[in-house]
């Protein structure tokens, strides 16, 4: 038996000692566990509120100060730089300076013109002309007939006047006014004018009287002075 070796016992340090003893796993994770949680608490801790989005925290109610002296009450310029945010200035109560309250009723437009004072479009009426014919047949007969042009001088001065006469058919026998010088005559195709050998007074008349054969006794146009005649 002395001669017998006896085999070495294995070590307990090393791998199998560990899998032999369990608790020494389990009580380092405990350990490991309690350093990770005492590391979070302190990292929460010193975090800055304003980073964790939460509100600003409270401010202390003021505390009563003691009455300032009558020099302390003088008012104190402010710094011409200083920046004033608008309407809350120290100064200003109620609404700020730059929106008075006023009772001024609301602006209307121009007074319009009620319809009997606007001004009349109608035209202003026209005044009769100051000299005008009136053509009338004096006499018909067989072959001809005697016209007459009534010359009236609406004016208040005496004045010349010309007749324009034109008819249908027929010739121009002779023209002439009683009374009075003759005028000139100048005939045309189916027609003649008369220019007066003296004025017609103011508001006067004169008769110019014309013999027609073989013509219409209804006279195409006849004017005095431009104005149509009345008559036909």
């Amino acid at each position: 038996m002395s001669g017998m070796r006896r085999a070495p016992r294995p070590s307990s340090h090393g791998p199998a000692a560990i899998a032999s003893s369990p608790w020494i796993v389990v009580g380092a994770g405990v350990v490991v566990m309690v350093v990770l949680l005492f590391v979070a608490l302190g990292a929460y801790r010193g975090r800055s509120p304003a980073r964790d989005g939460g509100p600003p925290p409270a401010a202390g109610l003021p505390l009563p100060q003691a009455p300032a002296s009558p020099s302390e009450l003088s008012p104190t310029p402010l710094a011409e730089n200083s920046a004033l945010l608008p309407g809350l200035s120290p100064r200003a109560s109620g609404l700020p300076p730059s929106a008075p309250v006023t009772s001024r009723p609301p602006t209307v437009g121009p007074p319009v013109a009620p319809p009997s004072a606007r001004p009349s479009t109608r035209p202003p009426p026209q005044q009769p002309p100051a000299v005008s014919g009136r053509y009338r047949v004096v006499q018909s007969f067989d072959g001809g007939f005697i016209g007459e042009v009534l010359i009236v001088n609406a004016s208040g001065v005496d004045r010349g006047w010309t007749v324009w006469f034109e008819f249908s058919g027929g010739r121009l026998v002779t023209t002439w006014v009683e009374g009075v010088p003759q005028g000139t005559v100048r005939q045309f195709d189916g027609g003649f004018t008369y220019v007066s050998g003296v004025d017609v007074p103011a508001g006067g008349s004169v008769a110019l009287r014309f013999h027609l054969e073989r013509a219409a006794t209804t006279p195409r146009g006849c004017t005095v002075d431009g104005v149509r005649c009345s008559g036909f």
